[in-house]
């Protein structure tokens, strides 16, 4: 079975729509749908069925599906073995964040690390955690980092994750809020801007509120990013919880009020998570090895020599 078919069928299984698998894999639709149905007479069965919500695997679909993401794994693991052989250590990597880790914390780790390996090109791309979990299961991205989401990565037995640091969560109010501490009842009585369900900021509200039998947070807004929930609750929107570093600049400047969190979780681990492999890519295994040489040892931003970081649009 030809790599690319397999590519092309996993794409068509995680969208169940062959428009968006093309702008997946970069092909025509017409091409995918070529390939899906070469697919099909290679293995003599028909591998996915129309359905109102899209394309459904079939059974013969669902059969296949495990063997081709372990096909291509080891296609990489193949490549990969062959680089080390060769001895190069050069590359490309590529490095998925949420962003606001991207913003606040990856900067100078990054630059530091491309001074020490000049010959590997890198790439940083940001999304959500969820869309972070599934580039880096479609190969898309090496290596994620991201705040620890209730054990997603560690229950997919397809990542390996590594904790590399823990950032302290800060409740943020409206600048005109003058006190420091309030209970979970008295928050039950505000509003939050909160990021989506399954984010861990959004996890620790929604467990806190349910823990002391107060049901979930009155919700003003849902926001997709730290800086959107920070501006929201700056226009007295409502209360919002996120990581202390994305927000300290506005809470110097005034911008927003901070206030005691008094749930029982008060900060977020950041884990770093990589797909388990036979044999890692140089580039991939210089990055583990900087990262567990001290994650949060960079050089100060004023001293730091400038390096070209690709951050694609």
């Amino acid at each position: 079975m030809n790599p690319r078919l397999l590519k092309t069928f996993l794409a068509v299984a995680q969208t169940r729509n062959v428009t968006r698998a093309a702008a997946e894999v970069h092909l025509a639709q017409s091409s995918v749908s070529d390939q899906i149905q070469g697919l099909e007479a290679e293995l003599g069965a028909s591998l996915f069925t129309r359905s109102r919500q899209g394309l459904e695997l079939t059974p013969a679909g669902e059969a296949l599906k495990p063997y081709a993401e372990q096909l291509l794994a080891l296609a990489d693991d193949a490549r990969a073995a062959i680089d080390v052989a060769k001895g190069e250590a050069a590359g490309r990597l590529a490095i998925g964040a949420l962003e606001t880790i991207a913003s606040a914390k990856l900067p100078g780790w990054l630059a530091d690390f491309q001074a020490a390996h000049p010959d590997i090109d890198i790439k940083l791309k940001t999304a959500g955690s969820g869309e972070l979990l599934r580039r880096l299961g479609d190969g898309e991205i090496d290596v994620a980092f991201c705040f620890d989401r209730s054990g997603a990565s560690a229950a997919d037995e397809r990542f390996a994750r590594r904790v590399v640091g823990a950032e302290p969560l800060v409740l943020i109010a409206p600048p005109g809020e003058n006190r420091t501490q309030l209970d979970l009842a008295e928050l039950a009585e505000k509003r939050f801007v909160a990021t989506e369900t399954g984010c861990v900021y959004r996890a620790m509200v929604d467990k806190a509120f349910a823990e002391a039998g107060l049901g979930g947070p009155k919700l003003a807004a849902e926001a997709g990013s730290i800086d959107a929930i920070a501006g929201l609750v700056a226009a007295g929107a409502g209360f919002g919880i996120v990581p202390r570093l994305a927000v300290a600049a506005a809470l110097d400047r005034g911008e927003v009020a901070e206030i005691t969190w008094p749930g029982p979780v008060r900060s977020a681990d950041l884990v770093m998570i990589w797909r388990r492999r036979r044999v890692q890519p140089p580039p991939l295994k210089a990055l583990l090895a900087a990262a567990g040489e001290g994650f949060s040892s960079v050089t100060p931003a004023d001293a730091r020599p400038r390096h070209a970081v690709s951050f694609p649009s």
